[in-house]
């Protein structure tokens, strides 16, 4: 199922991070439809001088976000619905009182159900799976 990929701006604390994973899995789960007990979340967070948007270290608080689902589970308006919804999450979270960067991304990556999986089995294996049975 879908693994995310969080890098943030600036350092946060452990209560914070327990706090996105927490909301961006449920994001996945209601408006994607994938299932929250294989849903995986990896933050990174990094410095302010590390990051810099339009040549220049940002100044607030700023995220990217990819999700990795399977091509094709997805209509393009939930994609559209979940990349809001996980951009005003990471918002409120982690600019509370604003300052938050315009140019904070959240990307949805569609693979190909046999270039990806869990538990050492592709995607595709695993729909191939549910068909037979």
């Amino acid at each position: 199922m879908p693994i995310l990929m969080l890098k943030i701006a600036p350092l946060q604390n452990p209560e914070r991070y327990q706090a996105l994973a927490a909301a961006l899995t449920r994001l996945t789960a209601d408006i994607l439809g994938k299932r929250a007990e294989v849903t995986a979340v990896v933050i990174d967070d990094l410095p302010r001088a590390r990051w810099w948007v339009g040549g220049g270290a940002v100044q607030g608080a700023t995220a990217l976000l990819e999700i990795g689902i399977t091509a094709g589970t997805n209509t393009e308006a939930e994609k559209a619905r979940f990349i809001d919804a996980a951009y005003r999450e990471l918002q409120r979270q982690l600019a509370p009182d604003g300052g938050f960067e315009l140019a904070s991304y959240v990307t949805v990556r569609e693979l190909p159900a046999t270039d990806w999986g869990y538990g050492g089995r592709t995607q595709r294996a695993r729909q191939l799976a549910r068909s037979t049975a």
